[in-house]
């Protein structure tokens, strides 16, 4: 039996590495497009990019997670009835409850993992993806200027550079700053070189000359200097937002009815998620059920498990869609909260007992030894 078991085990985690990797694979060109244009038009590093929509996937995963282990499992199920696997381990005396261990304890152990993503791998992903948003947006040190090339900047200041040198300084430095509507300002310098400040990033310029034009007076100031430094954020100062959902820890979530500076309609927000966390999880062990109750307690068919398949795959729909319409109204009142944990075990509970308790194999083949005694009887 053990060896049986390990063998089912091994099948549906091969088939649920194929699956998920695939996916994650596809929504990650997908959500790499939205940040094609941070790399064409500033200039960002690959390797910005790269760990940016990598940031992305714990999020993704702990979705994608349950309906591949589902598609997985009734995979590995249906192609062991086509194969005859199924039968003969049935025909050996194995009860579906026995057969239906592999999916339920690699469905348990994915939960344990997705408990840990979810409450510290995301939070840590979003904060860390939040952070490099906030400094590719708004910190001009994040924009990498090439040499021989205008960059134009989202608050109108265009920069052109002549040469990178070894030590981190730039020769050849033009600056055009049209921030402000009534004046243009206009710095050409021999060498500048990007640094950090407490205040934010600056430009030192060194020997150049600074000349700005007031566009309704048409005034006209020149200054020559040595060395001058100025600012120059892109994002004009925009202040960072606050902490999302998925950023908060458990305890903040869970706790959130206690924290009165928030409104009713977010304290219900982040008391929703915080249970959330605790039931998403688990969808794993129970769309695993799903997905091997059906064919291991249905009646085998030489022409396939068309209809076994296809009822699994609504119960899947359903119990998935039932989630995000109970959410939705436990947003709105947390009177639905012992819905939402409802919609997990009952399914789970049910698929426990028809795997237990519900036995056609041994049921038909009771039935068939009475016929026989009833025949021999009768001869």
């Amino acid at each position: 039996m053990r060896i049986l078991n390990r063998y089912i085990t091994k099948q549906i985690i091969i088939g649920f590495l194929l699956i998920s990797l695939s996916l994650l694979a596809m929504l990650w060109l997908t959500q790499s497009l939205r940040f094609v244009e941070m790399v064409t038009r500033q200039g960002l590093p690959v390797y910005l990019f790269v760990q940016m929509t990598s940031l992305l996937m714990p999020r993704i995963f702990n979705v994608l997670s349950p309906i591949a282990l589902f598609v997985a499992v009734l995979f590995v199920y249906n192609r062991m009835i086509a194969d005859r696997e199924l039968v003969v381990m049935q025909s050996a005396g194995i009860s579906p409850w026995n057969n239906a261990k592999a999916p339920l304890i690699v469905g348990l152990l994915l939960s344990l993992f997705n408990i840990y993503v979810i409450n510290f791998g995301i939070p840590q992903a979003e904060q860390k993806f939040r952070e490099l948003e906030w400094q590719v947006k708004n910190n001009l040190t994040q924009a990498v200027f090439r040499e021989g090339e205008f960059t134009t900047l989202s608050n109108g200041i265009t920069i052109f550079i002549d040469k990178h040198e070894d030590d981190g300084s730039v020769t050849g430095i033009f600056v055009s700053d049209e921030s402000k509507p009534d004046i243009k300002i206009t710095l050409t310098a021999e060498k500048g070189r990007m640094i950090q400040t407490p205040k934010g990033p600056r430009i030192l310029f060194i020997n150049g000359v600074r000349q700005e034009v007031d566009k309704k007076t048409f005034r006209f100031n020149m200054l020559a200097f040595t060395r001058y430094s100025a600012e120059f954020n892109s994002g004009g100062g925009a202040k960072r937002k606050e902490q999302t959902v998925r950023e908060k820890s458990f305890s903040e979530l869970i706790n959130a009815g206690d924290d009165k500076s928030l409104s009713p309609q977010d304290m219900r927000k982040f008391v929703v998620e915080g249970h959330r966390r605790i039931i998403n999880p688990f969808f794993n062990a129970v769309l695993a059920l799903i997905a091997c109750t059906g064919l291991l307690i249905g009646n085998f068919n030489r022409r396939g498990q068309t209809k076994i398949i296809a009822l699994e795959v609504v119960c899947m729909i359903l119990v998935t869609g039932c989630d995000l319409a109970i959410t939705n109204l436990a947003g709105r009142s947390l009177y639905f909260l012992p819905v939402l944990y409802a919609n997990c075990i009952v399914p789970f509970a049910v698929c426990i007992s028809l795997l237990l308790f519900y036995n056609p194999f041994y049921f038909y083949r009771h039935h068939a030894v009475k016929d026989l005694q009833y025949a021999d009887n009768q001869s």
